[in-house]
This record gives structure tokens, sequence and C-alpha cells, in this order.
């Protein structure tokens, strides 16, 4: 039974991260004006591997991988201050839940190391999808506007 429950969890975590891979990687493609991509989409593709690797680690039980990958997700490289000012003026009134979002991720990235760390799989699991949750919350309050208004997408 215990055995069983795990391939569910393992099934649906996959499942999931299948899904974050078209919220995280729309293509590099220049936005209308010709203007280069954001490095936040560059952070986003980055963010996207480690999520595809921890995914794949949790399928083999390598803990001591997830462990290692977790930190690059809760340290994500932050955008130049340039680019972060032309996205929090964007953003505006709504910079805080940006920012909380951000915070919500680093914090559930920390507790998937620590549980990975001490070779708890099903923490591993419910930190990881705690992990993914703090994901999609953001993507599904900032993707959609960010890609129309710095890529002109639809």
């Amino acid at each position: 039974m215990k055995k069983q429950y795990f391939s569910k969890k393992i099934f649906a975590i996959t499942a999931a991260s299948v899904f974050s891979v078209g919220i995280c990687t729309p293509a590099l493609a220049e936005n209308a004006t010709g203007a280069r991509p954001l490095e936040l989409r560059k952070i986003m593709q980055e963010l996207d591997k480690n999520m595809q690797i921890i995914t794949a680690s949790i399928a083999r039980e390598d803990w001591a991988l997830v462990t290692k990958i977790a930190p690059r997700i809760a340290e994500h490289p932050q955008p130049p201050l340039d680019e972060k000012m032309r996205i929090l003026a964007f953003i505006g009134a709504d910079a805080g839940k940006f920012e909380s979002h951000d915070e919500t991720t680093h914090q559930a990235a920390r507790a998937l190391e620590q549980v990975a760390e001490r070779n708890d799989g099903q923490g591993v699991i419910a930190a990881f999808a705690n992990l993914q949750n703090s994901c999609l919350a953001c993507h599904q309050s900032f993707r959609k506007p960010f890609v129309e208004h710095f890529y002109g997408q639809r």
C-alpha cells in the first residue's frame, strides 16, 4: 500500500513538472519591438531545469541530488537592477505580492532541502508539492501579464 501511494505521488509530481515546463519556458523570441529577452526569462528557464532535475531525482529516490539542487532554487539569481526596476514599475501595487511569492518559493525550496537531507521520501514529496504550488501561484498571477507586456505575446 505504501509503495503504491508513493508511486501515485511520483506520477502526480512528474505530471505537475511537465505542466510547469509550459509555464516557465515560452520561446526565447524577441518581443514585438525587437528587445532582447528579460534576464528574468533566463532565470525562469534555469529554475525549470532545476525543478526537472529534482523530479527525476525523486523518482530515483536520490535525496542527495535533491539536497544539492534545492538551494539553487532557493537562492536563484535576481534580475539586474535596471530590469528589476522595469518589472516593479510594471507590476506597481502588486510588487508586494510578487515579492511575497518569491519569498514563499525561497522558503519552500529550503524546506525541501531540509527534508531531503533526512532522506525522508514522503517529506520530500510533500515539500516538493509545496514548492510547485508556490511557483504555480506566482505564475498564475504574473506570467501572462509579463509575457504580454514585455514580449507583446498574447
